[in-house]
C-alpha cells in the first residue's frame, strides 16, 4: 500500500474529523509534490536537449538514417541514440533492408503541419 492509498483509506474509513483533515492535508502535499516534479525537467532530460538538437539538425540533411549512423555523427552510443530518438516527437521510423545485414530501423524527421511532405 502506497502513501496515497493509505491516506485515501483513512478518509474512507471516516474514523474522526481530525484523522480526515490529516489525511486530506497529506494528499494535498502529495499533489503539490507531484505537480512540482512534473514541472521540472530531470537532469537526464536537460542533458539530452543538446543531443536532440544535434540529431534534428543531422536528420534535416538526410532522408533517413539508422541509429548507428546517427550515433556516429552525433558522438554518442547507439543505445543512447535509440533512447533519445524514441523520446523525440518530430522523428519517425521505418524498417529498411540493409544489404548483407538484414532489416534495420531507419529514423527520419516527420514533417510538421506547416511543411510539405
Amino acid at each position: 500500500m502506497v502513501e496515497r492509498e493509505f491516506l485515501q483509506a483513512v478518509i474512507n474509513a471516516n474514523i474522526s474529523n481530525e484523522m480526515n483533515k490529516y489525511a486530506m492535508a497529506g494528499i494535498a502535499k502529495l499533489d503539490a509534490r507531484n505537480a512540482k516534479r512534473k514541472a521540472t525537467p530531470s537532469k537526464a532530460a536537460v542533458a539530452n536537449e543538446p543531443i536532440k538538437v544535434q540529431i534534428t539538425e543531422f536528420l534535416g540533411t538526410v532522408e533517413a538514417a539508422t541509429a548507428m549512423v546517427i550515433a556516429d555523427k552525433v558522438g554518442i552510443t547507439t543505445a543512447k541514440a535509440v533512447a533519445v530518438l524514441g523520446q523525440m516527437d518530430n522523428v519517425g521510423s521505418k524498417d529498411i533492408k540493409v544489404p548483407k545485414v538484414g532489416t534495420r530501423k531507419a529514423w527520419f524527421l516527420v514533417p510538421t503541419e506547416g511543411e510539405e511532405a
